[in-house]
């Protein structure tokens, strides 16, 4: 393990923007042109050009950090932000020493590791996900600058990269939920652990299956008044541009199926599989959400920062579409939520998909809520962590 520092100033860049309605195109026709308090030069020389994106009226974004290939994201005490990555190998800590709301200071935990893309904070250990296995760095707050070796808690997961990228966290019952995504497109495999989100005690014992027939799932969280499980998933690829849909499911209990690889968006057959099982034999998305988007990372707002009317919506990381003729995703969304249903899904965030153009310079990974109710986004496209607030003065 190599323990590296960087040391690094970023300038922060604000804008506000605004939109209301539900699609993407009456959306742009609203939309505020945003104001940028940084010079021309330093944005583009980093390849962001925040004055592109689009907010609701009221809301600033900012450059909290730096990141090379920043993935999902989980803040620990005292402000720490911690990073996992998947191309960079690398797990990282960001710090923001002097209190000026960046985060200046970049620890490498550890690196050279396998695709460690889930990070979870829990009780002063970081648990890191790898493709086979989930490690933990005990007491890692009071370690960030000579990181400890880390204590191998689970390492049976399967091997296979094909969505074995894995986004973890501890629920309510504080147990450490993990997915474990199909290992391939579109395929029924053999071992009953493919395709599921699993769970299992904070030491790696007593593993078992929560949910099945879930593709490939890089983000779920919890209502904060119900505490039940909301997770996004990835539909299959090569059924053409606008099919199926991405999803966006409820998973209140365990012993749920939602449908791959038989079915996909609550009514789809899939052409492969869907004669074996029809679709009424799985639970419906909540929420269809766009083919292709690639949702991963998303929170359930309950803070107090934003406006009253944001509070129990799920805001939606979508990374934004490989293989599509034309471009989607590439921001963030809102799902309106009522007793486990979407009942309105729109652009919150968008702008790093030009898409007259159709190129693209950011790719939002995972988004989190902090205590004080603003949101911080990871980009790993970009390297960028940025942050979300509400002014209230505006």
């Amino acid at each position: 393990m190599k323990i590296k520092l960087f040391n690094n100033i970023f300038i922060a860049v604000v804008l506000l923007g605004s939109f209301s309605c539900s699609n993407d195109e009456e959306a742009k026709e609203d939309t505020v042109e945003a104001t940028v308090n940084a010079p021309d030069e330093w944005a583009n020389d980093d390849g962001l050009k925040m004055d592109e994106l689009n907010l609701p009226e009221g809301f600033e974004i900012s450059v909290y950090a730096r990141v090379e290939n920043a993935r999902s994201i989980d803040m620990a005490d005292n402000n720490i932000l911690f990073v996992g990555s998947r191309n960079a190998e690398k797990v990282y800590a960001v710090e923001d020493k002097d209190n000026d709301g960046y985060g200046e200071t970049v620890h490498i935990i550890d690196e050279d590791l396998w695709q460690p893309n889930g990070v979870a904070f829990r009780k002063g250990d970081l648990y890191v996900a790898e493709i086979n296995r989930i490690l933990k760095y005990p007491d890692i707050l009071n370690n960030l600058e000579t990181p400890p070796e880390p204590e191998v808690v689970y390492d049976d997961y399967p091997e296979k990269t094909h969505h074995g990228w894995k986004y973890i966290a501890f629920g309510p019952d504080d147990k450490l939920y993990v997915p474990v995504g199909a290992p391939c497109n579109i395929c029924k495999s053999e071992d009953e652990i493919f395709a599921t989100i699993t769970r299992m005690n904070p030491d790696g014992s007593n593993m078992e299956i929560y949910a099945e027939g879930v593709r490939n799932t890089v983000g779920f969280t919890w209502h904060p008044e119900t505490k039940k499980m909301y997770f996004t998933d990835n539909g299959r690829d090569h059924l053409g541009d606008n099919y199926p849909p991405c999803e966006l499911n409820y998973a209140p209990e365990k012993g749920m199926h939602f449908g791959y690889p038989y079915c996909h968006g609550g009514d789809i057959a899939d052409p492969e599989f869907g004669e074996r099982r029809p679709c009424s034999d799985f639970v419906r998305p909540a929420q269809n959400l766009g083919p292709h988007v690639a949702p991963l990372g998303l929170t359930i707002y309950s803070g107090g920062d934003f406006p009253e009317e944001y509070k129990g919506k799920a805001l939606i990381a979508e990374h934004g579409s490989w293989n599509r003729s034309k471009k989607i995703g590439y921001r963030i969304t809102m799902v309106d939520l009522k007793n486990g249903e979407g009942t309105s899904y729109k652009p919150f965030i968008d702008g790093w998909l030009n898409e007259e153009e159709q190129t693209v310079w950011g790719r939002p990974v995972d988004v989190i809520e902090l205590e004080n109710g603003s949101l911080m986004i990871s980009d790993d496209y970009s390297g960028t962590i940025y942050k979300v607030s509400y002014n209230k003065e505006g």
